[in-house]
């Protein structure tokens, strides 16, 4: 019996292969998440509980269908970029004093910042034990993808320098932050299932628009007033001066000149008001939301998921192609 929740891919074939090797996943990946010590166990665990979409194992894991197919090596690199992710959303909570996170606490909320930025970098440390068993590029391609996650937050966290076009500068940012780690994902399960080096450099490129497509899906599903369904705290990016992407879109129109009374308002609120209080929040969540640049942001995560579909044209037509496609496009039909 399955006991991992997979996306859909379009193939009963394919998804009855893959869902046991990505149980087997979600089994070595709660083992990796404990074995300190009773004191420290429930904060490393505490994220990998509550679940998750395990987006980019299941990339792992479907990249090696083009090769030879699913091995040990391609399963500890699916843990490793799991854990990744997870040090990831330590650390980012933190930063971005969230209070929820997959519809539970997050860890600085029960635990205080300090252990929960130790505990990313346990887990940061855990993935990177994984990956040295890989081999020496396994590490060099981690470290770097490494390199890209901090580069990524530290570019979002300071901002575009003068004269920067902030739109672009933000892409860069979803490039680094959410889709090099994404692209690693897809490149591993490539080069540990031996496809041909080609295939993992067109895996790369689609992860990584993948990820920006991803992302731009949570710039809007951040503005949104059901919270219960996303897990997460909305209006957490707004609260803590986060200019995500329709908020951007909102600054270009004004910067020349288009941008109408409504999104004045709103703009206008951002810079006057504290955010702290969860019904001023609420409020300007609610204004932004029913502005177009939410449409329009919607529009931009759904150009980004098909240019990384483009990439794979070269590949003949086949059912784990087809499940490619439909990886991308639900990541942004969870904005319908």
């Amino acid at each position: 019996m399955t006991t991992t929740p997979m996306l859909p891919l379009g193939d009963e074939a394919l998804e009855e292969r893959l869902h046991p090797v990505l149980d087997h996943v979600e089994h070595e990946l709660r083992e990796a998440v404990v074995g300190a010590d009773r004191l420290v166990d429930p904060a490393t665990a505490h994220l990998a509980a509550a679940g998750g979409k395990r987006l980019r194992p299941l990339l792992t894991l479907l990249a090696a269908e083009l090769g030879g197919g699913q091995n040990e090596q391609v399963r500890a690199a699916a843990v490793a970029v799991e854990l990744t992710h997870l040090a990831t959303l330590y650390h980012d909570d933190v930063m971005d004093s969230a209070t929820m996170r997959r519809g539970a606490p997050t860890a600085h909320e029960v635990w205080g910042n300090s252990v929960a930025i130790l505990t990313g970098d346990l887990l940061f440390a855990r993935a990177s034990r994984i990956i040295a068993s890989l081999g020496a590029e396994a590490v060099r391609v981690h470290a770097e993808t490494f390199e890209r996650l901090c580069l990524g937050q530290l570019h979002e966290t300071m901002g575009p320098v003068d004269g920067e076009d902030a739109v672009a500068h933000y892409l860069q940012v979803l490039a680094d932050k959410t889709g090099s780690l994404i692209a690693t994902s897809a490149r591993y399960g490539a080069t540990f299932s031996d496809a041909p080096p080609e295939i993992a450099r067109m895996l790369m490129r689609y992860g990584q628009k993948v990820g920006v497509a991803f992302q731009l899906a949570d710039d809007v599903i951040d503005l949104s007033d059901d919270s219960a369904t996303t897990g997460k705290t909305p209006g957490t990016d707004l609260r803590e001066g986060v200019d995500t992407m329709p908020v951007l879109l909102l600054r270009q129109r004004q910067a020349t000149g288009a941008l109408d009374a409504s999104g004045v308002a709103v703009l206008d609120r951002l810079r006057a008001e504290e955010l702290s209080s969860e019904e001023t929040l609420r409020s300007l969540v609610a204004d932004l939301r029913a502005h177009e640049v939410v449409a329009e942001a919607r529009s931009l995560a759904e150009r980004w998921a098909h240019d990384a579909v483009a990439e794979l044209d070269p590949l003949p037509e086949s059912s784990v192609k087809d499940a490619f496609t439909a990886f991308a496009r639900l990541l942004v039909d969870r904005l319908a």
